[in-house]
């Protein structure tokens, strides 16, 4: 495996893609069909909101499963498959069950204030089955990600690599996610959450997301080259998916749709985003407490927030601003802080390991 300058790209896109599933969860509560999926929704729904939700939907869960995917990469470089178990285990199974037990019920029964109904501890996994998926991934692939590593010149990897060097080499690619929805068929594409669907596109985008990198500078050279023809077909099976099927194309062409996006981001991300800087380490720290914690606040958010006699757009802004300022002084004040709570949000104990920055992935 090539050794390893730092991809600060990847770290970039880490923080974008859980900033934007922050923005998401905002915009759901403005949606009136935010109850039907456990959300607090705003008795004044902002309609016109679900165009670019709805452009985001297909490719932003995606997005954090290639991306994590892409940081296991990095982690096995100075690991063997017991070290990156014992690391994983402590980095992504410890705050999914932490999560499951005091954080989840805290916005669950935010949710049942809201709805005057019966208050009560409810565990369960909520928004963090992202953290389970993940897990369970690491897991079933380590084997084949080992094998790689230890066969860097072998066949299977040099065919690989030679693939994804070349833009034919993404036909595949695409193959497989079309198989999964053809043989899954999930109603919605974007119900990704606690499904099968969401299972195996994440188990897909997780293992394309490892090889990408371990495929190396040749893959990522070749997709920037290419990268105005991921823009025009996103953008135009988009278009085709809002005016022609009115956002109900057929999930084939949103698999293409969402897979078009995603090397989009990863593009441009190679060439404009692969920079160091102050606000890159930080948020780097913080964008996984932040997504731990932000239903928390997103739900004592919309309680406070949306009985208020203002426009919706200025409810969307508060709201939006309460949440990401609640979860920002939480890790800053808290997490961040104390020693003994960093462990239970993904960081790596002691607060000196605050200073350090965070691995890829």
């Amino acid at each position: 495996m090539e050794t390893t300058a730092r991809r600060h790209d990847i770290d970039w896109l880490r923080v974008i893609a859980i900033g934007l599933l922050l923005i998401y969860h905002v915009a759901i509560g403005f949606q009136s069909w935010g109850t039907m999926i456990g959300f607090i929704a705003n008795k004044q729904p902002w309609a016109s909101l679900w165009i670019p939700m709805t452009m985001l939907n297909v490719w932003r869960i995606p997005l954090l499963f290639f991306v994590s995917g892409m940081g296991v990469n990095f982690a096995i470089r100075k690991r063997d498959w017991k070290q990156l178990l014992k690391e994983r285990a402590g980095r992504i199974l410890l705050p999914f069950i932490f999560g499951i037990f005091f954080i989840v019920p805290v916005h669950v029964w935010i949710w049942q204030k809201y709805y005057h109904l019966p208050t009560g501890y409810a565990y369960g996994p909520g928004h963090l089955w992202f953290l389970g998926n993940i897990f369970a991934y690491v897991v079933i692939l380590s084997p084949v990600f080992f094998y790689l590593k230890n066969h860097a010149e072998g066949k299977p990897a040099r065919a690989l690599k030679r693939a994804l060097s070349h833009p034919l080499g993404l036909l595949p690619v695409a193959a497989l996610f079309i198989a999964e929805v053809l043989i899954i068929q999930p109603r919605p594409f974007e119900l990704y959450a606690m499904t099968w669907h969401g299972f195996f596109l994440g188990l897909l985008a997780f293992f394309t997301g490892f090889c990408f990198v371990f495929s190396g500078k040749p893959f990522w050279e070749m997709i920037f080259r290419w990268k105005w023809l991921f823009v025009a077909a996103a953008a135009a099976l988009f278009v085709l998916r809002i005016a022609y099927f009115q956002q109900f194309a057929p999930n084939y062409l949103i698999s293409i749709e969402s897979n078009a996006w995603v090397l989009t981001a990863f593009a441009f991300g190679y060439r404009y985003l692969n920079r160091p800087g102050k606000a890159l380490r930080y948020l780097s720290q913080a964008a996984y407490p932040v997504y731990i914690v932000h239903m928390i606040f997103l739900y004592l958010g919309s309680l406070l927030i949306f009985p208020l006699p203002v426009p919706v757009p200025l409810q969307f802004v508060l709201t939006l601003l309460f949440t990401l300022g609640g979860c920002l002084a939480t890790y800053e004040f808290v997490i961040r802080r104390v020693g003994f709570l960093r462990p239970l949000f993904g960081l790596k104990g002691g607060r000196k390991a605050g200073m350090q920055a965070p691995a890829v992935g």
